[in-house]
């Protein structure tokens, strides 16, 4: 029935508005009653804003009154029409009550009363402003329907309420399968529930969220990795209701794997950069594993080795039915207990045939595997060791051939946490890289060890093991080669026993490095030592020295040579171009002798002399070569001066004094050969009187 008249009235002039937050909110609306007569029988609170006439001037009055010119046949056409048809929209000018007129939209049906009286109720609305709404509704529809990226709105419990096919699309499941459902049971996502915690803020404190990146997987795309652009802002809910949250979804995953892409390959190229300058900076096989493991831990992977192969047979070539026996040489891991006992707890490590390292090496090129029981069953072969490498943490490995020249040096292998990426394509090829240059640098090492151990060996065969003094001396001599950073270079000593009890002590150095500085110091101790049975003159030594050294074409080399009488206690000292020795008294006080120092041999037409000193019973004589006294920066006669303070300690035992001025003086590993040579000089009896 219609309603009451007077509930009409202009207590509220608002007009009728839909619920907060609709298109609707906008449109003014206004609820009108025509009666038989074609008068105005109800009047709403919209109504006056639509027309301007409050209720009293129209209640009563003709309908035409609302229409231009007061036009009757407008009135009754629109009632007429709402009664024959039961409901009529249509499209009229009407007028203001201002005098304006205005295009109206109407929408008529008829309404009957318990007494039988009919009532035609119209809804009024200006044409503007329902063609907005219209448009408006048309535009969410259309971007609803087309738009490519995808739209959601979720209800105040964060359900589907609305979404587009992109969406649905993009999660693999139909659209109306969303509809119900918790936003966070389709975006699977692996935080620890941030992305909801973000949904809860945006609905409950009304935050809005732009591009924010999400990492997910949904049930539709349960094997796809996905990244996400979310921009999420609160909804306008119906009264007394919670916000609920409207969203816009962009797949940016082919985006985001293209710039990590472009990132990784830049982070392998300044690592592949970074090991090259790194790797290879000595030829120590140790440093230079050392160097591969510390330039890809931890920017690479978490844990790394690097091993020798030891070769069963002489011909070093890989044969896949055997075992495969390596020294572990270098190790590195960030990764917590077990992993430093499984990678530092082995030195030999024997892999049976069929192993991962085999599979592998027969094919030459890198390879990963995830650790499994598969791989470490045909890999591990003792229990325990399986054991700490299932325990270790570690979830692939990637083992690269070093090999060089044709030979296979030994594997190196790069393993990952499970909170890393799995190996790619990429890796293995940076794996492939970063072995190949370290087996050439290992192998570079490896033949300049064999090079500097045969220059050794010849260098220790070319010394004298334990030379004989004499019944008038007791000497302690020492050798130290330099280090594996510098080739072995050309000093030597001697102490010869003479006829006549006499005793000829000699120390020097030749210039240079390696096997032809062995060669030529063992050509010119062996020629000393001859010639030392010859002649008591130091001086005709060394000019017959000098002579040899020209012949053999030896450049440069230094000599010190004396020749010692003990039943006089007089020395001759005579030096070509080598530091002096240095004479100990009973005493403890400590001089040079020998003042004279001469030109190196070799260089030929220069005279050599020498001098005489007096020996005391029980002096201690020092000779020694530049690798004990010379240091860079630092001048030479300060090495010699602290030599001399070493001296003056105590000398009751010449082997001991020997190794406390060996570790005094050489307090860093040596970079060159030294040679210590010490001699207690005693007097032999008188036999009578002189």
């Amino acid at each position: 029935m219609p309603p009451d008249p007077q509930g009409g009235g202009d207590a509220d002039p608002g007009p009728i508005r839909s619920e907060p937050g609709s298109l609707l909110e906008h449109a003014v609306v206004a609820v009108l009653g025509i009666d038989d007569e074609d008068r105005i029988c109800y009047w709403g609170p919209g109504a006056r804003s639509l027309f301007g006439h409050d209720s009293a001037a129209v209640l009563d009055r003709p309908a035409s009154m609302l229409f231009p010119g007061r036009d009757p046949g407008a009135a009754a056409r629109l009632a007429e029409r709402a009664r024959t048809l039961g409901y009529w929209r249509v499209r009229m000018p009407a007028l203001h009550q201002d005098g304006t007129v205005f295009d109206c939209g109407f929408r008529v049906f008829p309404l009957t009363d318990s007494t039988g009286r009919s009532v035609v109720m119209g809804l009024a609305s200006r044409s503007v402003e329902l063609d907005r709404v219209k448009t408006n509704l048309a535009f969410l529809d259309a971007l609803f329907e087309t738009y490519p990226i995808g739209l959601v709105m979720l209800d105040e419990d964060l359900r589907y309420v609305h979404l587009n096919q992109a969406l649905a699309d993009m999660d693999g499941i139909p659209l109306a399968d969303h509809l119900g459902r918790r936003m966070t049971d389709i975006m699977l996502t692996s935080d620890g529930g941030e992305y909801q915690r973000l949904l809860q803020t945006v609905a409950q404190e009304g935050r809005t969220v732009v591009d924010t990146l999400v990492g997910l997987r949904t049930p539709g795309h349960p094997d796809r990795d996905q990244v996400r652009s979310v921009s999420l802002f609160p909804l306008s809910g119906a009264v007394g209701t919670r916000r609920g949250v409207g969203g816009l979804l962009v797949d940016v995953t082919d985006r985001e794997r293209a710039i990590m892409e472009a990132t990784a390959a830049r982070q392998r190229l300044a690592l592949l950069d970074r090991a090259a300058a790194r790797i290879g900076t000595t030829l120590d096989v140790d440093v230079t594993a050392r160097e591969l493991v510390q330039s890809v831990v931890p920017d690479f992977c978490d844990a790394s080795v690097v091993e020798l192969v030891e070769w069963m047979h002489a011909p070093e070539v890989f044969d896949p039915r055997l075992p495969l026996v390596t020294r572990r040489i270098a190790w590195g891991t960030t990764l917590p207990e077990p992993a430093d006992e499984l990678l530092g707890g082995l030195e030999r490590v024997t892999y049976p045939p069929g192993s991962g390292i085999h599979t592998m090496l027969a094919t030459g090129r890198p390879r990963w595997f995830a650790v499994n029981d598969d791989f470490v069953s045909s890999t591990v072969a003792h229990k325990e060791r399986a054991r700490l490498l299932m325990e270790s943490g570690l979830a692939c490995i990637l083992i690269a051939p070093l090999v060089a020249r044709g030979t296979i040096q030994g594997i190196t292998m790069f393993g990952r946490a499970a909170s890393r990426p799995a190996f790619s394509e990429p890796d293995l090829s940076l794996a492939g890289e970063l072995a190949s240059r370290a087996a050439l640098c290992l192998d570079n090492a490896r033949l300049y060890s064999r090079v500097q151990d045969i220059a050794l060996t010849l260098q220790r065969a070319l010394l004298p093991s334990a030379p004989a003094a004499g019944p008038y001396a007791d000497v302690a001599h020492r050798y130290l080669p330099g280090s594996r950073l510098t080739e072995v270079g050309g000093d030597w000593y001697d102490v010869i026993p003479l006829p006549g009890d006499e005793l000829a002590l000699l120390v020097g150095d030749v210039m240079g490095h390696g096997v032809p500085a062995a060669a030529a110091m063992g050509r010119l101790r062996i020629t000393a030592k001859a010639l030392a049975r010859h002649t008591r003159d130091p001086e005709a030594l060394l000019a017959e020295l000098d002579t040899c050294a020209q012949e053999a074409g030896i450049e440069l080399a230094t000599c010190l040579c004396i020749f010692y009488d003990p039943h006089t206690g007089h020395a001759r000292v005579a030096s070509a171009g080598h530091p002096p020795p240095l004479l100990r008294h009973p005493d403890g006080t400590v001089e040079r002798i020998g003042g004279v120092l001469g030109v190196p041999l070799g260089v030929g037409g220069v005279p050599f002399r020498s001098t005489g000193t007096r020996i005391p019973e029980g002096a201690v004589v020092a000779l020694y070569t530049d690798g004990l006294v010379e240091a860079r920066g630092q001048d030479i006669d300060t090495g010699i001066d602290a030599l001399s303070d070493q001296l003056r300690a105590p000398v009751d035992c010449l082997e001991e004094a020997a190794d406390r001025i060996l570790s005094g003086l050489l307090r860093e590993a040596a970079t060159d050969d030294t040679v210590l040579v010490l001699a207690r000089l005693r007097r032999a009896p008188a036999s009578g009187p002189q």
